[in-house]
């Protein structure tokens, strides 16, 4: 698409993960020739995949599943073959012993023992009788519809790990959004009555790139490239133009140097509290407050190289005992054999969920691959001396945080941020939404459209639609949020 003047319009993009790299591509189809700036040395963003002596990590466990039939044609036009369908299982490592997950109530309860079982129906039944009046929290939307009993063995753990605050802090609307409709009760009455829909899966099987999902976004990053688009890696936003409340352009820092780029429109994957920082001339100053109470959680992966070929069955292990730090375990050769070289070993990854800064983010690298080996060692899977090598890969802002007061905090910045002309934000970081990569694919691809064809779209609404994200049901359609059933026309 030209513009008045007959120059092809520019169009900039900041970040190169899922949600930014398909707004570019979605540019391009329009017509807009879009530059992709990216401040790492690769492309993925939060679904990249490093790579150690041959080895690859996938950074975060990334399924490829999606309700929406576009972003599933994307993926296999992209890759293809090398597009594998994969098996499923995860569990719950608790006090010793593990258990399916999603919870299975017979399982659980079996694992628990029976005293334990009696407490926990007992617990789930008072709770019905005398629930919580309000659903504020994150523990008092879980205990409403497991009881409390249940809700301290396999909840409260592991969310204070992965999120670093009570879940008396954290919001309910984060469970309402990943838990949705799963309760003690629905998951009981699944096992004894056929539902009036039928569940075919709750993803016993999904998709996975033959090298990790950073495969994937590569692909993609060379489709742009092969169209005339650009994609810069170690590329900094450092400002972000605008003249009244239209942004121009972008100045970016990438080799010692910085320069300005104009720009048509931009769309934003960066976190939105850092675009309203970067913003020149400034935001005002209540925003930039609202901006500074926003949090998120950043992780590492430990990756580690075991002397070992089998290891367990599963995908990944959540850890629930508090005795050791780690959260989740990714083996790897579970979800592609390629991503581990070498058949007589077996890669995990150790997920610590912490913050920028504190004691864990800044322990050497040594120091962490040994703490992997003795909380392996801990949980029994391997022999501590079977680790022979390992590295550490530190993801910043990960998570936005849903804790008390951030929807009054995110809001004065959604208002600020949509009254700004040529520019939408996107993705999970750009709109403080722990989104999945199929719904920043959307948001990426709505948010072009909205700058560049016209189209009216609500990005922050996407992933509100009523259905859990993880069922799939025997219905042919799907009932979508707005957003993302504008798009699907």
């Amino acid at each position: 698409m030209q513009s008045h003047d007959g120059r092809i319009r520019t169009g900039v993009v900041i970040g190169a993960g899922p949600a930014g790299l398909t707004a570019a591509w979605e540019l391009l189809r329009n017509g807009v020739r879009p530059i992709v700036l990216e401040q790492g040395d690769d492309v993925g963003g939060l679904a990249r995949t490093a790579q150690y002596k041959g080895f690859h990590f996938d950074l975060g466990g990334h399924r490829f599943f999606t309700k929406v039939p576009e972003v599933q044609a994307l993926w296999r036009e992209l890759l293809g073959d090398d597009l594998l369908r994969r098996p499923r299982l995860s569990r719950i490592y608790y006090r010793g012993r593990f258990f399916r997950y999603p919870l299975r109530p017979l399982n659980a309860l079996f694992g628990l023992g029976g005293w334990q079982s009696v407490r926990v129906g007992l617990s789930y039944l008072k709770w019905q009788v005398w629930p919580h009046d309000r659903e504020e929290t994150f523990e008092e939307w879980v205990t409403n519809r497991f009881g409390r009993r249940l809700f301290l063995h396999f909840f409260k753990t592991y969310t204070e790990k992965v999120w670093g605050v009570p879940c008396t802090e954290l919001r309910a609307e984060w469970a309402a959004q990943r838990i949705k409709d799963l309760s003690l009760r629905t998951a009981l009455a699944s096992m004894f009555v056929r539902p009036r829909r039928t569940i075919t899966t709750l993803i016993e099987e999904f998709d996975y790139p033959r090298l990790g999902p950073g495969m994937m976004w590569r692909a993609l990053a060379d489709r742009i490239a092969a169209q005339g688009g650009e994609v810069r890696l170690g590329s900094r936003v450092v400002a972000v133009r605008r003249s009244g409340d239209t942004v121009t352009g972008v100045t970016v820092a990438s080799n010692g140097a910085e320069t300005t780029i104009a720009a048509d429109v931009v769309v934003s994957t960066m976190p939105v509290t850092e675009l309203v920082r970067r913003l020149d001339p400034p935001a005002a100053d209540p925003v930039l407050a609202a901006a500074d109470q926003l949090r998120h959680r950043d992780f590492l992966t430990v990756c580690l190289i075991v002397r070992r070929a089998k290891v367990f069955p599963d995908n990944w292990i959540y850890v629930h005992d508090p005795d050791v730090q780690v959260g989740r375990i990714q083996n790897f050769k579970n979800w592609s054999p390629d991503m581990v070289p070498d058949p007589s070993r077996t890669s995990l990854g150790l997920e610590y969920f912490c913050n920028e800064g504190d004691d864990l983010w800044t322990r050497s690298d040594d120091a962490l691959v040994a703490l992997g080996a003795r909380e392996l060692a801990h949980i029994g899977l391997v022999h501590e001396d079977e680790v022979e090598d390992g590295c550490v890969a530190r993801v910043r802002r990960a998570y936005p945080i849903y804790d008390t007061g951030y929807a009054t905090h995110l809001d004065a910045i959604r208002r600020f941020v949509d009254g700004l002309g040529h520019l939408r934000t996107a993705g999970r970081n750009g709109l403080h939404r722990y989104n999945n990569q199929d719904h920043a694919m959307v948001t990426g691809t709505l948010a072009a459209r909205s700058l560049v064809a016209g189209e009216q779209h609500d990005l922050w609404s996407v992933n509100t639609d009523p259905e859990y994200h993880e069922e799939v049901h025997a219905e042919a359609k799907t009932r979508l949020s707005p957003a993302v059933a504008g798009w699907m026309g």
